[in-house]
């Protein structure tokens, strides 16, 4: 599987939000084979929902096309490490694997400040491939802040 053909998509979904005012991180969910099976990107400001992260709405739209909560065998791409919330999403729906390209310093729970994904105590256990187009994910997010201060 070509992780960074498919961050290269991410990254241009990512870049769909910015124009909502939402923070722009993308998610794809894709298959053994590299197909895409959802996405998502974040929509909090545009549904005031704390919940609608990237990942949480791909892993949602994924376990509808699928008709399961188990996610097992699939990979979740994203822009930027998870959060709690997103982390443990991951674990709960069975994602067999989790590739990420920024690291978040101050929320990341893959790593950064936590590591829920690889806690020994973990009932479900998810390879992480970190750090993929790091740089061009973490751009998005620092030019995004920048016009907000």
């Amino acid at each position: 599987m070509n992780y960074q053909s498919l961050m290269q998509q991410v990254i241009s979904l990512a870049r769909e939000v910015k124009s909502s005012g939402d923070v722009p991180v993308g998610a794809l969910i894709v298959n053994e084979v590299g197909e895409i099976v959802s996405s998502g990107k974040n929509e909090r400001e545009k549904d005031n929902d704390p919940t609608a992260h990237a990942e949480i709405l791909a892993i949602r739209r994924a376990g509808e096309k699928l008709d399961s909560w188990r996610l097992d065998d699939l990979t979740l791409i994203v822009t930027l490490e998870p959060c709690v919330m997103c982390a443990g999403a991951i674990l709960q729906s069975r994602i067999k694997r989790l590739v990420f390209g920024a690291f978040d310093q101050k929320a990341g729970a893959v790593g950064s400040s936590l590591d829920v994904i690889r806690d020994v105590r973990a009932l479900s256990k998810v390879e992480v491939v970190s750090g993929v187009l790091e740089d061009e994910c973490a751009k998005l997010l620092t030019d995004f802040f920048a016009t907000k201060r």
